[in-house]
């Protein structure tokens, strides 16, 4: 079963891309390497999904955010190569807007590796760092970057 038909399953219809806030591209390729700016977690019309985890939001709702920034991550992808292309997901940097009493920024990001597990097997098995930070881009609860190897 390819990725498509998985997310097809899933219920999940990958977004238009956002285009970049600030001075940077959304995705940069260097040989067989992928590599997506950061994703922030926006719901299925668009809106940023914001919060601070601990405060305005709790890890279940966080996971969610996560999963909506993986979801933004492979809409990049989609718009450079397609989905059939990818090899691995290499690593995820993932960033929560956190209280500073949040402790579970881990729990958070499993919301996006749970999901590139569930729709790539193995293949979705990653290197991540998870961090807490004070805030992030537009408000954002959650913001991811990856790395993606590439078939061709």
């Amino acid at each position: 079963m390819t990725i498509d038909q998985r997310l097809n399953d899933f219920g999940y219809t990958l977004p238009t891309p956002s285009a970049p806030a600030a001075s940077y591209v959304p995705v940069r390729r260097s040989g067989n390497l992928l590599y997506v700016s950061g994703q922030i977690s926006t719901d299925d019309n668009g809106a940023v999904i914001k919060g601070q985890l601990g405060k305005d939001m709790d890890t279940a709702a966080g996971q969610k955010a996560a999963e909506r920034c993986a979801i933004n991550i492979l809409a990049q992808v989609n718009a450079n190569t397609a989905l059939s292309n990818i090899k691995s997901i290499v690593k995820l940097t993932v960033l929560v807007a956190s209280a500073p009493d949040f402790h579970e920024q881990h729990l958070v990001a499993n919301g996006a590796s749970d999901l590139f597990i569930k729709l790539l097997d193995d293949a979705g098995k990653h290197a991540r760092a998870a961090f807490g930070v004070a805030s992030l881009p537009l408000g954002a609860a959650v913001e991811i970057d990856a790395v993606i190897e590439l078939d061709t």
